[in-house]
C-alpha cells in the first residue's frame, strides 16, 4: 500500500523486451531512510508512476523491475524511454504516516491531460478518463494521477469521457512529473478504493 506522496523522480536507464513483458531499469533519486535496515531490497514494492512493481534486481545502484502484458496494457509504462522521469514511492511501513490517501498501486486506466492553466505559480490541470469511471469521482474526493494523491474538483462527463481538474502547488510541480506534462500526455489513474467498494455495494443492493 502507498499514500500517493511521491518521494522523488527516478530516471529511466533502459527499457528492454523481457519475455512477454519488459525489464525496466531506473536510476532512483536519493531516498530518505525509513529506519535502520529499511534499505530497498529485492522483493520490495515500489510505485512507479503509480503502478506497484516489484524490485527484481539491484544493479550498480539502479533498480530493475519487470512489467508484464497486463501492466503495459493498463498503464503508461510501455511509453517510457531512456531518460524519462518516473515518480517513485516506496510502500507504506506499518508505522508510517498516511499523508495522502489509501493507494494500492493498481492502475485503473490511462487518462490524458486535457488542459493546463497557470494561476500565478500554481497550475490547474484537467484530465480525462473513460466515462465509465464517472461514478468513482466525487467533488473534493481523492484520485491518484501518475502516483500522486490529488484532490478533485470541476467534474463533468460528456462525449464518452469524464473530466476533472486538480490544483497543483509549486512543490508538486517541482518534485513530480506533472511539472513537465503537456496536453495530450498519457497519465496513470487510480480511483479511490473506498469509492470502488461503495459503488459495488450499491450495484449489488440497488434498494
Amino acid at each position: 500500500m502507498f499514500t500517493g506522496l511521491v518521494e522523488g523522480q527516478a530516471r529511466v536507464v533502459s527499457m528492454e523486451a523481457d519475455g512477454p513483458g519488459v525489464r525496466l531499469v531506473l536510476d532512483p533519486p536519493p531516498l530518505p531512510p525509513l529506519g535502520p535496515g529499511d534499505e530497498l531490497a529485492v522483493g520490495d514494492s515500489v510505485a512507479c508512476n503509480g503502478c506497484c512493481l516489484t524490485v527484481v534486481a539491484l544493479e550498480g545502484g539502479h533498480l530493475a523491475f519487470e512489467a508484464g502484458e497486463e501492466t503495459l496494457s493498463r498503464t503508461n509504462l510501455g511509453r517510457l524511454r531512456a531518460g524519462d522521469p518516473v515518480n517513485v514511492e516506496r510502500s507504506l511501513p506499518a508505522t508510517g504516516r498516511l499523508g495522502g490517501h489509501f493507494v494500492l498501486g493498481h492502475v485503473d486506466c490511462v487518462g490524458r491531460v486535457e488542459a493546463i492553466r497557470p494561476d500565478g505559480e500554481w497550475v490547474h490541470m484537467t484530465f480525462s478518463a473513460p466515462a465509465e469511471h464517472d461514478r468513482l469521482l466525487i467533488e473534493k474526493g481523492s484520485c491518484t494521477v501518475d502516483g500522486i494523491s490529488l484532490t478533485v474538483f470541476d467534474i463533468a462527463a460528456d462525449a464518452g469521457r469524464v473530466r476533472f481538474t486538480v490544483a497543483l502547488i509549486p512543490h508538486t510541480l517541482g518534485v513530480t512529473t506533472l511539472g513537465v506534462r503537456e496536453i495530450g500526455d498519457a497519465v496513470n489513474l487510480e480511483f479511490d478504493v473506498l469509492g470502488k467498494y461503495v459503488a459495488k455495494a450499491a450495484v449489488a443492493s440497488p434498494d
